[in-house]
């Protein structure tokens, strides 16, 4: 099993957990990627944390949404509906995405069922995140895939990242990283 942390600055704040306790503990569990998510603070906070994380942080970080931070990291992840606001075509979504961040920077794209998974196969993507796996306190609309997450992981030719709700403990046969959130704590 390979992790993913999903450090998101919500949850932290909720349980009083600070940024490099989390980056430790991350560490510590050998997770080889954190996402940094912070959706309620404005960009100059959302760049300070990112700025201290890489300091702290020697795997890949990547940043969730803020594609403008992309120097400040190693990639960014985006979600569905990120992607087509930056055009509705996903391929030129991608491009354009790519032009703004760089070549070299890594871009993984949130997957929620088959056709999304369909739709991933035929961008120049890093990685998928699929799921939700399990009901989530963050993504309270979150659609439930449950044990189907596996098979559906099994149609994508990008590393599958399982988020939702996801434990530790979790066995996937199609599925290349966990994301473990605050249950990693």
């Amino acid at each position: 099993m390979r992790l993913y942390a999903l450090c998101d600055a919500d949850s932290l704040r909720e349980r009083g957990i600070d940024l490099a306790f989390f980056a430790e503990r991350s560490a510590t569990l050998g997770a080889e990627i954190l996402q940094y998510r912070n959706k309620h603070s404005d960009i100059a906070a959302v760049k300070s944390d990112l700025i201290a994380l890489r300091q702290m942080w020697n795997g890949f970080l990547i940043i969730n949404d803020h594609y403008e931070l992309a120097p400040f990291c190693d990639g960014i992840h985006i979600g569905q509906e990120d992607l087509y606001a930056i055009d509705a075509d996903p391929a030129k979504a991608v491009k354009i995405l790519k032009m703004a961040i760089g070549e070299d920077k890594i871009i993984g794209l949130s997957t929620h069922n088959e056709e999304e998974i369909a739709v991933a196969n035929t961008l120049p993507l890093n990685y998928v995140g699929l799921g939700a796996y399990r009901a989530t306190v963050t993504k309270s609309d979150a659609k439930v895939l449950g044990e189907r997450l596996d098979s559906i992981a099994a149609l994508s030719r990008h590393p599958v990242a399982a988020i939702g709700g996801v434990k530790l403990e979790d066995t996937f046969n199609h599925v290349t990283f966990h994301v473990i959130g605050s249950g990693l704590l």
